[in-house]
């Protein structure tokens, strides 16, 4: 029995069982971690398949950059999700229903084309061989509209996120650059005349009887 198959039924499980803990865990830390093992794994699933550039840029780019990120928000920021928790047990029918229709809707679409017998094994590729020249070349010319299209979104995205997060607030305190610019002495600085006092004379008390000067 060739190795690959197991290899990739043991993937396949420990993904499946750490995408229902992400969801089911009580803790947020936990719930983290376990994400983070389930793109570890995923990146082993995109190795059997010999697509090595995808499976490194999801350890490094999702494992190393944005998981860490939501790890020290979540640790820092300490939310109580018991609020969110208390309706779990009356919303749990629908959220079975609609899961099972989930399933099934995703059975009947991937059911009639799953199975080796409907995919070839990948080539075999020569010594040399750069995934990542091959999906550069698909990826900035047959996809080339699509990829510019998706980089405007992202871009409108940041720029919409930056906007949000500048906005007025009415407690907020802010700088008006262009007040600043315009400022002069007489608006910000007043000069106010007063009459100069006489510096007092130190005073000094002598008891008539004890001589004690206070």
């Amino acid at each position: 029995m060739a190795i690959e198959p197991v290899i990739f039924y043991f993937f396949a499980v420990v993904l499946v069982a750490t995408s229902v803990a992400v969801i089911t865990v009580p803790n947020s830390v936990h719930a983290v971690l376990f994400l983070v093992l389930a793109f570890f794994t995923s990146a082993g699933l995109w190795l059997l398949l010999e697509a090595e550039f995808l499976a490194i840029t999801l350890v490094l780019v999702y494992v190393g950059a944005v998981m860490v990120l939501f790890l020290f928000v979540v640790m820092m920021l300490d939310i109580n999700f018991e609020p969110t928790r208390e309706g779990f047990i009356k919303n749990l029918p629908i959220g079975i229903i609609v899961a099972l229709i989930m399933v099934v809707e995703i059975i009947l679409v991937v059911w009639p084309n799953f199975g080796l017998e409907n995919y070839a094994a990948p080539a075999q590729q020569i010594a040399g061989y750069s995934n990542t020249k091959e999906l550069g070349l698909v990826l900035y010319t047959v996809y080339l509209y699509a990829f510019e299209l998706a980089a405007a979104i992202l871009l409108l995205a940041i720029v919409a996120a930056i906007m949000l997060t500048l906005r007025r607030r009415p407690n907020s305190k802010y700088q008006d650059i262009s007040e600043q610019v315009l400022a002069k002495k007489k608006d910000r600085l007043r000069i106010v005349k007063m009459e100069s006092s006489p510096k007092a004379a130190p005073t000094s008390v002598q008891e008539s009887e004890g001589g004690v000067e206070q």
